[in-house]
């Protein structure tokens, strides 16, 4: 649903250690039929690359940036405090986090003036989703390409509670 493949969306995580979790926004992405812009940037190793990536990111065509870091989790804010792109969060609960609330804490809790919008821990797929959201406010294509989502959403919760005694039957068998 994109014209000619333009990268709207940045996806930057941190560390290589990022990958799987931040994969999940990708795959999501290319199923709305988005190619993204993809960046391995470290807030503290390579604080000026991230900040001229988020000064340029806006004249290089990107529409929104999602961000996935663990441990201090500064990347996202980092970014933010460079555009005026929205940019999105995703907390990764990573081998250095304490269960992935200081990744959480530090990706929600900005300063007023800098906002970054927050996803769940690890929730790389919701990301891409709002991202998508974001981008269908002025797109009706994408919009509907969304709808069509949410329905068969609905589609498959509706299927499985049609089938909800077979689904309870082996949870309800008496112990013998």
């Amino acid at each position: 649903s994109v014209m000619n493949n333009e990268k709207l969306i940045a996806i930057i995580m941190g560390s290589d250690s990022d990958a799987k979790v931040m994969a999940e926004a990708v795959k999501q992405l290319k199923a709305f039929g988005f190619e993204c812009d993809i960046q391995i940037l470290s807030a503290h190793r390579s604080p000026t690359f991230v900040a001229d990536y988020a000064k340029t990111a806006r004249s290089k065509g990107i529409k929104v940036i999602i961000a996935g870091a663990g441990g201090a989790a500064h990347l996202t804010g980092a970014i933010a405090a460079k555009t005026s792109l929205p940019v999105i969060g995703v907390p990764i609960k990573s081998s250095n986090s304490i269960d992935g609330w200081d990744s959480l804490l530090s990706t929600v809790q900005m300063p007023t003036g800098i906002p970054v919008a927050t996803v769940a821990i690890d929730g790389a797929a919701n990301a891409a989703i709002l991202a998508v959201q974001i981008l269908g406010t002025y797109d009706n294509e994408i919009a509907s390409g969304l709808d069509s989502y949410k329905q068969e959403l609905q589609d498959k919760v509706l299927a499985k509670n049609a089938k909800i005694s077979e689904i309870m039957a082996p949870f309800l068998k008496e112990k013998e």
